[in-house]
C-alpha cells in the first residue's frame, strides 16, 4: 500500500519536499539575514499550515479558530524563551546574525508530513473531512507548529530597536 501511495503522489510534491529540505538545511548553518529573509520562511510555512486547515476541512470555522488559538498560545510561549547564544541584530547592516538550528528543519518537515498524511488520509477515508475530532487535532497540530515558527521570528524581531529620531531646530 505504501508503494501505491508514493507512486500516486504527484511529482510536484517531491519537488516541493526537495526545496523545503534545501531551505531547512540552510537554517542549520550560521548565517546573516535581512529582516525580509528572516520573515519569508515562517510566512510561507504558516501559510502552508493554514492552507492545510482550509483545504482539508473546507473552511470549518472551529478548526480555523482552534488553529489560530493554538498558534497564538504557542507563539506567546516561544516569546518567553531566551534567544540562542550568538544571536544578534546588527543595526549598521540591518541584518540578523543567527546560529544554525535544526528546529526550522523539524518544523518544515512536520508541516509537510502533516499535510501529506492528511491528504493521503482524506483520499483513503473522505469521511474524515467531516470528523470534528480529526479536524480539531490536525488544526491544533498545524497551529502549534505555526506558533513555534511565528514566536521564534517575533523573538528575533524584538532585537530591532527603533532608531532615535533627530529633531533639528528651526533657524
Amino acid at each position: 500500500m505504501l508503494l501505491q501511495i508514493i507512486s500516486h503522489t504527484p511529482v510536484w510534491v517531491w519537488a516541493l519536499l526537495a526545496s523545503l529540505l534545501v531551505l531547512g538545511t540552510l537554517q542549520t548553518r550560521q548565517r546573516s539575514v535581512s529582516l525580509t529573509r528572516l520573515v519569508a520562511l515562517p510566512l510561507v510555512m504558516v501559510g502552508l499550515s493554514l492552507l492545510g486547515v482550509f483545504s482539508a476541512f473546507h473552511g470549518n470555522a472551529m478548526a480555523a479558530l482552534l488553529w489560530a488559538a493554538t498558534a497564538t498560545i504557542t507563539a506567546a510561549l516561544m516569546l518567553k524563551l531566551p534567544l540562542s547564544q550568538g544571536t544578534r541584530y546588527d543595526a549598521s547592516t540591518r541584518s540578523f546574525d543567527l546560529p544554525g538550528s535544526w528546529l526550522p528543519m523539524a518544523l518544515i518537515l512536520g508541516i509537510f508530513a502533516t499535510k501529506y498524511a492528511v491528504g493521503v488520509s482524506l483520499v483513503m477515508h473522505p469521511a474524515l473531512a467531516d470528523s470534528a475530532s480529526f479536524a480539531y487535532a490536525i488544526s491544533a497540530l498545524y497551529g502549534a507548529m505555526s506558533g513555534i515558527f511565528s514566536g521564534r521570528t517575533l523573538r528575533l524581531i524584538r532585537l530591532v530597536k527603533p532608531r532615535p529620531t533627530i529633531v533639528r531646530g528651526v533657524a
